[in-house]
């Protein structure tokens, strides 16, 4: 009798993979090829999706970051086009230009960051803040950091913080890696009044994945080390909201710290 053939699943998968890839490709193309049809300054965009990516992340993970920027100004000059994370981006070594832009933040330009770092640095970073909330959220830092708290505690918080870093060293040390200890430390210290310890170590190595993450190509199934990144933001989301409703249970009750979570909460109040 009749009989139906059916393709194996390798088949079948391939079949499925080549028609959600092939539009996609065309996509990207297309929004190639209009970009250098767009009127932008010189550069080149290196491959379609990746773009010069590896180039960028290769010159910032090596001791002189500085050829990939040298390298491009001497062919296309101080103001040059390139492609990185996934984002046709302009890059300026010009003082004037940067103070330009800088100078007019918010009115003819405005700041904003690849997708793949703003979805790791999360919608409500002060970084990715827009309008009337930056310049809340500005202001109370400013006023903070300029506040008696930090005058009169701040120095002696860094040469405690300093000893107890020494205290620990081997005879063999990576300064800049101590460094960064020593600064996520008093920058706990200030923001919540953590003293180091077991939970301030674990989340500084979260901390430490998600900044590898903004130095990562994120594509989707492939990059391990933006996947990682992403759970580890995450994590340190997760430990953060607990620590503020800690908190703001201890404000409810009248009790108060002197640091920048203690700032905010009474800004909320």
């Amino acid at each position: 009798g009749p009989f139906t053939l059916f393709p194996p699943p390798t088949m079948l998968f391939l079949i499925s993979l080549l028609t959600a890839t092939v539009p996609l490709l065309l996509l990207l193309l297309l929004r190639y090829r209009r970009l250098r049809n767009t009127t932008l300054p010189p550069g080149h965009y290196g491959l379609p999706l990746i773009g010069e990516t590896l180039h960028l992340i290769s010159a910032y993970k090596s001791p002189n970051p500085e050829p990939f920027i040298d390298s491009r100004v001497a062919l296309f000059g101080p103001v040059f086009t390139t492609h990185v994370f996934g984002e046709p981006t302009i890059f300026s070594a010009d003082p004037d230009v940067n103070r330009f832009v800088l100078q007019n933040e918010g009115r003819l330009f405005e700041c904003s960051y690849p997708g793949s770092i703003s979805n790791l640095l999360g919608k409500h970073s002060l970084l990715l803040m827009k309008g009337s909330l930056h310049k809340r959220m500005h202001s109370l830092t400013m006023s903070f950091a300029n506040s008696a708290i930090i005058r009169d505690h701040l120095l002696k918080d860094i040469d405690r913080l300093i000893r107890f870093d020494l205290d620990s060293w081997t005879s063999r040390v990576f300064l800049m890696e101590e460094a960064k200890k020593i600064t996520f430390a008093l920058t706990m210290k200030q923001l919540m009044s953590f003293d180091p310890c077991e939970w301030t170590e674990s989340l500084r190595k979260e901390y430490l994945l998600v900044i590898e993450g903004f130095f990562s190509i994120p594509l989707p199934f492939f990059s391990t080390t933006y996947n990682r990144a992403i759970k580890a933001r995450t994590k340190v989301a997760e430990a953060l909201s607990k620590v503020v409703r800690e908190r703001r249970s201890e404000s409810e009750r009248g009790e108060r710290k002197n640091d920048m979570l203690g700032a905010l909460l009474d800004e909320e109040a």
